[in-house]
């Protein structure tokens, strides 16, 4: 949640992150013009409600004729003071329901406009060329089929389109890669966490998810539950209507879970393999910091994403997303995406965004500085997730179907060096 003061102190910067964003500025003059009134109201409200206090100490002193009359202009008064709180009220209930419609003030420096306006920030190793080798390399699914590695058949008629069975060596693929995730995050001093994959309506809001309006999200009605697309969601609610400690540094945690997304408008866009599917499982790390040192953290995060990918031994590439396309939540965004050979391009595998104090504003949290409250910053960014199979299998094939496992995973697949063909 923007933090209203500062709207009405320097509007300029409201409406200039809305343009950058693509959205509407005209929200930061509701805004505006909503608090005037709101605040004028309970200016209202409160003079009233000063004056039936004074009234009740005449009325208290009064006898006779002197206070009938009295009493009944209290009467009139306290309908006053009635309608003129239930009116503070709505005007509040308005003004919290624009505040929330405006995503967080993009930082200086991020590129504006759209999906396609990214900035490539810098391009690591480079792609392997089938062509010289001699073959045609294989996609993913035909891949993880050879292998017995991914079945989508069996999975559709499990649970319907878009699921699927990871199963063999395509299960220790990603169970290894996950704790390998873990295990890297453990030991740069993250809390390792296995969270909920159930929240309340409160919780989802409160990250910066629309319950109402986003198509993404699977609802569960009989128990007004959502099922999260990321662990970002319950550990950002970790903490809510807390005051925590950040006085001996960063707070990290990093959660393992299972996460679900309906892919809503995207029939016929990557409906082949695990790249858009409804569940996936994913290690996500999280992190409540101070502002001041929100931005130091990003690039940490975003560091440690570059770690886990070097060890893959994938080419990537690092784009800093545009405003427009940032979601509610953050403030700036970076992605690593990795070269997919067979669709020829660089394909999103993490992403890190930092949140500043959107999130924390909405769910309450806070930490104690010079006496006071404020806000804590908080920051997410994927350090693993099913979807990196697709690139590890299609850039680590062999001629035969076969697939050469990254040293740094073989640990965590019993010491397999080959994926081998069934």
């Amino acid at each position: 949640m923007i933090d209203v003061n500062e709207l009405r102190e320097n509007p300029d910067k409201f409406r200039a992150s809305q343009r950058a964003r693509l959205a509407e500025p005209e929200l930061v003059d509701a805004i505006i013009s909503a608090d005037a009134r709101r605040r004028e109201s309970r200016t209202r409200y409160e003079t009233l409600r000063a004056e039936q206090n004074a009234f009740g100490k005449r009325v208290a002193q009064a006898k006779g004729e002197e206070k009938q009359a009295l009493l009944a202009e209290v009467k009139e008064l306290a309908a006053a003071v009635k309608a003129a709180g239930a009116e503070a009220d709505a005007l509040q209930a308005e003004q919290e329901a624009l505040v929330r419609r405006v995503a967080n003030v993009v930082e200086e420096g991020v590129p504006a406009g759209g999906e396609d306006d990214f900035t490539v920030l810098k391009t690591v190793g480079k792609p392997r060329d089938f062509e010289a080798e001699g073959f045609t390399p294989r996609d993913h699914l035909e891949l993880g089929e050879l292998l017995g590695a991914i079945d989508m058949e069996r999975g559709a008629k499990v649970s319907g389109s878009r699921f699927y069975f990871l199963r063999g060596v395509g299960a220790r693929l990603e169970l290894g890669l996950l704790q390998m995730a873990m295990d890297q995050a453990v030991k740069a001093g993250f809390v390792p966490m296995i969270t909920p994959t159930l929240v309340r309506p409160e919780t989802m809001q409160g990250t910066g998810f629309d319950v109402a309006h986003d198509a993404e999200i699977y609802r569960l009605a009989e128990d007004d539950l959502y099922l999260v697309g990321t662990s970002e969601v319950p550990l950002a609610g970790y903490h809510a209507d807390e005051i925590i400690d950040l006085n001996g540094g960063p707070v990290r945690y990093a959660g393992w879970s299972s996460c679900y997304r309906r892919e809503a408008g995207s029939h016929g866009k990557d409906t082949r393999g695990i790249i858009r599917v409804h569940q996936f499982n994913k290690v996500e790390m999280f992190t409540y910091t101070k502002v001041e040192d929100a931005a130091a953290e990003h690039q940490r995060l975003l560091a440690w994403e570059e770690e886990m990918l070097a060890k893959v031994e994938l080419p990537y590439r690092v784009i800093e997303t545009a405003a427009g396309d940032l979601g509610m939540s953050a403030a700036r965004k970076f992605d690593c995406e990795a070269w997919v050979p067979t669709q020829g391009a660089y394909r999103e595998l993490t992403s890190t965004s930092n949140c500043t104090t959107f999130q924390a504003r909405r769910l309450n949290i806070r930490e104690r500085e010079d006496g006071k409250t404020r806000a804590v910053a908080t920051l997410n960014g994927t350090l693993a997730t099913t979807r990196w199979i697709v690139a590890i299998l299609e850039h680590h094939q062999n001629p035969d179907g076969s697939v050469n496992v990254p040293k740094a995973l073989q640990p965590y697949m019993g010491g397999l060096e080959v994926l081998p063909v069934l």
